[in-house]
């Protein structure tokens, strides 16, 4: 399991209708034959992560990743995904780009014991996660962020609804959500009142840029994982998101420190240098995910001593 606290081997059968992991191997053995002409030599570990799984496969094509999920309204979108992916690609942008399947698509459907589920099958990457404690590296993420968000800017794949930020903000401050930090809450209260109107268009965005994410090579960016949770936003507020996430690690989450922070928004800046509007928003957008990010109870990262 990823993250979650239970039986992987019950979660296996009960998700995807595997009851063992040999069985498992077997059928992603057959898939890959039959809907990639991919020959599989090994299958290393499979991980859940709620209706996902991820499994890490030697095959005649190289070491390989491949992705599932059961989530049949996302069906939709996770083929289109596969397909930005395949065109960001092209653009130049260090993703891992997904294998092209027989039929020409870079995501299939394909039959399981227990449903229909979403498939794509990926290069592994072999690198090492960002470390935060690196100053080039974390430069170079930003550099790499800010890259990525000129490339999404020319998709206008998915829904484009008005993401209403100040509106969001407001319906926050409304909200119990405040009562996690008072004093921080108040100070962010002002600053929204005082937020001047964006004077950018939102675009695509990535919405989960952090350590986790984004595989390196020394200082070099090899490849932004993850893009499943890609959404319709303006760029600053993918930017705060980063700003206070960037360290976490899966179930490790640590507040990102602020010569970290100053250090990548460097970095973002040298190739996209914000408006100053997007400023006085990142400072909002940046205290409100910062508090959103209390945990309830205890506090052992120290998320509100980072405020």
């Amino acid at each position: 399991m990823l993250w979650e606290s239970v039986d992987a081997r019950q979660a296996l059968q009960e998700r995807f209708g595997f009851p063992s992991f040999d069985a498992a191997a077997e059928w992603l053995t057959a898939v890959l034959d039959e809907t990639w002409a991919v020959g599989v030599e090994t299958c290393d570990r499979i991980v859940i992560s709620d209706q996902n799984a991820i499994a890490w496969v030697h095959t005649d094509h190289g070491h390989l990743v491949v992705k599932w999920s059961r989530a049949t309204t996302q069906f939709a979108k996770f083929a289109t995904t596969a397909e930005l992916l395949h065109e960001l690609h092209q653009q130049g942008i260090p993703v891992a780009a997904p294998l092209t399947a027989l039929t020409g698509k870079h995501r299939e459907v394909v039959d399981a014991p227990a449903r229909p589920l979403s498939m794509t099958v990926q290069p592994h990457i072999d690198g090492t996660l960002l470390d935060t404690s690196d100053n080039q590296a974390v430069y170079e993420a930003g550099v790499t962020l800010a890259d990525l968000h000129a490339a999404l800017a020319e998709h206008k794949t998915g829904p484009r609804d008005d993401p209403q930020p100040k509106q969001r903000l407001l319906n926050w401050l409304d909200s119990e959500g405040p009562g996690l930090a008072p004093e921080a809450s108040a100070r962010l209260a002002a600053q929204v009142a005082a937020l001047p109107p964006l004077d950018v268009q939102p675009q695509l965005i990535h919405s989960d840029y952090r350590a986790s994410n984004i595989v390196m090579s020394g200082t070099e960016v090899l490849a932004v994982l993850d893009f499943d949770e890609l959404a319709w936003n303006y760029c600053v507020q993918d930017l705060a998101q980063t700003l206070v996430v960037l360290g976490t690690h899966f179930t490790n989450w640590q507040p990102t420190p602020p010569a970290v922070r100053r250090t990548f928004l460097a970095g973002y800046q040298s190739i996209r240098p914000l408006t100053n509007a997007e400023h006085q928003w990142l400072e909002a957008l940046t205290l409100h995910r910062a508090i959103q990010a209390i945990p309830p109870g205890e506090d052992p990262a120290g998320w509100r001593n980072a405020l």
